[in-house]
């Protein structure tokens, strides 16, 4: 859904594509910076401290900003590469399967939810590259995409909630998992 939007907001992101391409700096480096914000925040949720669930889903919130300069970066100075794409996709599943662990030491959720939220996480970006390699293109498919997962997260972490928030990810990675089935068996040329 989030990447839908990202046509409408495309003026503003070529903005911050350009200031952060103004540094001279790789989009590989932002790549390793969201990486990085999200491992802390992994290791902030897994210390289960007081204030962790705000902490966490702060450097959440700022790993998803340069998650998202990094692809602007590349556009902007002419950098894409298929090095890059394949190390963006790693580190964010990296990022996410760390979220998702450090939510579980910290102990703000059953152990059952958590493994649900990866495992149909990590399907509904397996049915995407699936699709990939028939020629099928699945950005924008489904209501659950990564963007929306990780943001769920964050926010309704930081207000306190976050067993509603992993449940709300069980849901829509669930719907989006089916979204993505439908949609590739429906478009799959015999």
């Amino acid at each position: 859904m989030l990447n839908n939007l990202r046509e409408t907001l495309r003026p503003v992101l070529e903005q911050i594509g350009k200031g952060f391409a103004a540094t001279g700096l790789s989009p590989n480096f932002w790549t390793f910076v969201g990486l990085g914000f999200a491992l802390t925040a992994a290791v902030v949720y897994g210390m289960g401290i007081e204030s962790g669930l705000i902490i966490g889903g702060v450097l959440l919130l700022v790993s998803g900003f340069f998650d998202m300069v990094d692809g602007q970066v590349a556009r902007i100075t002419g950098k894409t590469s298929k090095k890059g794409e394949y190390l963006d996709s790693m580190f964010d599943k990296i990022s996410e399967v760390a979220i998702f662990l450090g939510i579980l030491i910290g102990g703000y959720v059953e152990p059952y939810l958590v493994l649900l939220a990866i495992t149909l996480s990590l399907l509904v970006s397996y049915a995407r590259a699936k699709s990939d390699l028939i020629n099928i293109k699945l950005q924008g498919i489904g209501i659950g995409e990564r963007a929306e997962r990780l943001l769920v997260i964050a926010v309704i972490g930081i207000i306190g909630f976050m067993d509603y928030a992993v449940l709300i990810v069980v849901i829509i990675a669930g719907v989006t998992l089916i979204q993505r089935m439908v949609f590739t068996t429906k478009n799959i040329k015999e």
